[in-house]
């Protein structure tokens, strides 16, 4: 049994949106990417339906038992902002709907946590989960796996 008795998902939204899954940051995490990107003959509201089916399908398979996602409060374009706030939406209303806790964690500080540096760039993000033994394959598998750590965290601050 482990001291944290709770599965936590962590993602970093978007079109790849990185996703981390774990009941132990020391012990085994699945983490990857979501490739949300609508086909070429999919409506604007695929993506969405993509990730509400992702969500499911990991609930299902985890149990998921809290949410912790990266929180942005600014974005390089008027699409990234819609489709992250898309997504956020999307990811409250199911957290809502099967009363998962969820928090929002501030770019700034995934990254002071993970570094060291609050502004680190995506390689150096990447760079450590690989010196943390995380193979992970792009900065949106990297960010997740950092949150899923904070939110450890967090839960250890709160206990």
């Amino acid at each position: 049994m482990n001291s944290y008795k709770v599965t936590i998902l962590a993602l970093d939204l978007g079109t790849k949106c990185g996703y981390a899954t774990g009941d132990d940051p020391h012990q085994f995490v699945i983490s990857g990417v979501w490739d949300l990107k609508p086909g070429r003959f999919d409506g604007g509201g695929m993506r969405f339906l993509k990730f509400r089916q992702r969500l499911n399908d990991i609930h299902h398979a985890a149990k998921i038992g809290r949410v912790a996602f990266e929180e942005v409060r600014r974005h390089r374009g008027t699409d990234a902002a819609h489709v992250y706030g898309g997504l956020l939406a999307i990811l409250t209303e199911w957290c809502e709907e099967k009363s998962i806790p969820y928090e929002g964690i501030p770019v700034g500080t995934i990254k002071s946590f993970w570094t060291g540096k609050g502004n680190a760039n995506k390689t150096a993000m990447v760079d450590e989960a690989h010196r943390r033994g995380f193979p992970v394959i792009d900065d949106n598998e990297a960010d997740a796996v950092a949150i899923l750590h904070i939110a450890f965290e967090n839960i250890k601050a709160s206990a």
